[in-house]
């Protein structure tokens, strides 16, 4: 068996495999499974500074290799995830990371603050959310707005810092760049692509939001290129995620420049995926002769 642990700003996983935010809640329903300790970590459905209802439905719906969603980041607030949700997720074995959601600055600092008092082991900066106070500009979409708002957050986090990047860019590698040179400790990437389907009977939307983020495998080959782009740019360490369903998938992540993963929508339809995912990783490195799964990390060959 090949060595599957990996470090990721100085926080230790047991395996690269990450459940991403989002998909996996707060683990309770997938305990029924197996125990939350296969997992290298959960990454915790995202939060906001107080309880939020999401968007009113439909906001899910099925498209050909994938799926399209517009939950709104329903979530509890992040006084409840700290009271009720942290205490029994620390007690699963595996490691935890708060993705933290904001409309202004301002939460963003205040829940990185709050966390940092808990104790996560890294806090996840969801930067794909409107910022209200610019009239509803993203902060994760310009070079300037990500490396604001990473350097306000840093001052506040004292916890290893983890910045989502949006693949709704034009330069992926220069928008890693600015979240490294203003203090996050690692990059998670890619988030959703907006997209939209239309049903042709009633002729509106399948979505009440309009538009949804599209995630499942339509999404691999884009997340493949934006982590190898990132990896080019950037020496902090990159979890990579976007369309990875199978073992095959993961590698390719891995070459490209992840040091970890993180997977999401592929749970809908196989909750054992993980499990599965790890047994295939683990094959390939012991048929390849491979001792470490930090050796898959860039390691594609240029031609």
């Amino acid at each position: 068996m090949a060595d599957l642990h990996v470090n990721i700003a100085g926080v230790p996983f047991h395996n690269p495999l990450i459940a991403a935010s989002g998909t996996f809640g707060f683990g309770h329903e997938y305990k029924e499974f197996y125990p939350l300790s296969a997992l290298g970590g959960i990454s915790c459905k995202g939060i906001t500074l107080t309880e939020r209802p999401g968007n009113p439905p439909p906001r899910i719906a099925e498209t050909p290799g994938g799926m399209l969603n517009a939950v709104g980041l329903q979530n509890p607030g992040v006084d409840y995830f700290v009271e009720h949700d942290l205490p029994w997720l620390k007690q699963q074995g595996t490691v935890i990371l708060a993705n933290i959601a904001g409309n202004t600055p301002e939460d963003y600092c205040k829940m990185a603050e709050k966390l940092s008092a808990t104790d996560v082991d890294m806090i996840e900066m969801n930067i794909s959310c409107p910022n209200v106070k610019q009239g509803g500009v993203q902060f994760g979409t310009s070079c300037a707005g990500v490396e604001s708002i990473t350097a306000a957050v840093r001052k506040y986090c004292t916890k290893p810092l983890m910045v989502k990047l949006s693949p709704n860019v034009s330069d992926i590698g220069e928008i890693a760049a600015a979240a490294e040179g203003a203090g996050a400790d690692a990059l998670s990437m890619i988030n959703t692509i907006t997209g939209m389907r239309i049903n042709i009977n009633t002729r509106r939307p399948i979505i009440r939001n309009n538009t949804g983020g599209l995630s499942g495998p339509a999404l691999l080959p884009v997340a493949v290129r934006m982590v190898w782009q990132a990896a080019q740019r950037v020496k902090i360490p990159i979890v990579g995620m976007g369309g990875i369903s199978k073992w095959q998938d993961a590698v390719e992540l891995l070459l490209a420049g992840a040091s970890a993963l993180q997977i999401g929508t592929v749970f809908f339809t196989d909750p054992y995926a993980p499990v599965k995912i790890l047994d295939g990783l683990n094959e390939y490195l012991d048929e390849n002769g491979i001792s470490s799964v930090t050796e898959l990390t860039g390691g594609i060959r240029p031609w």
